[in-house]
């Protein structure tokens, strides 16, 4: 399982996954990069993700909407506002409506994305930083710990899919 640890810490508003995987950064780099790659492991299992605008670039703004079992289609929107590839990114992130337009009422949180070389592959380590206590607090009582968890346990699959058709 690629996901190692989560810690949540309330006190400083903050999730944090570190994940490890067995290819090099520019491998993984390109599965956060490439939007068709992102949508195959975006979403964890049963709730795929469509990125309608996708780039990684330093003002860009991704819009994606993931599936549910039931069809509903709850949207996203990152605004990126750091990258350093292929070692990290930063984007301000929030549910949004179709139009890709923010929920302002439920609020932003920032995730940090961070790349690095580990003997034989990648660790991966997202950390979320909330506006709020409470806003973590509903997040994870949505299942944000669950739902990143799975999504990113789908990519060593990916992975070794890619590997294969090489």
């Amino acid at each position: 399982m690629p996901v190692l640890d989560v810690e949540k810490d309330l006190d400083n508003l903050t999730m944090t996954v570190t994940a490890e995987f067995a290819a090099d950064v520019e491998r993984v780099w390109a599965l956060y990069a490439d939007p068709r790659r992102l949508e195959r492991h975006w979403g964890p299992p049963g709730y795929p993700a469509t990125f309608i605008q996708h780039e990684l670039v330093p003002g860009a703004r991704s819009h994606y909407y993931m599936t549910g079992p039931a069809g509903e289609q709850p949207h996203g929107i990152w605004i990126v506002r750091e990258v350093d590839e292929p070692r990290s990114f930063v984007v301000d992130d929030a549910f949004a409506d179709e139009q890709g337009e923010p929920n302002e009422e439920m609020g932003w949180s920032q995730m940090r994305a961070e790349l690095t070389p580990v003997d034989g592959g990648t660790r991966v380590r997202f950390v979320t930083t909330f506006a709020s206590r409470e806003q973590l607090q509903q997040m994870l009582d949505m299942g944000m710990e669950q739902g990143l968890t799975l999504a990113m346990n789908q990519i060593d699959g990916l992975l070794a899919e890619e590997s294969a058709a090489v």
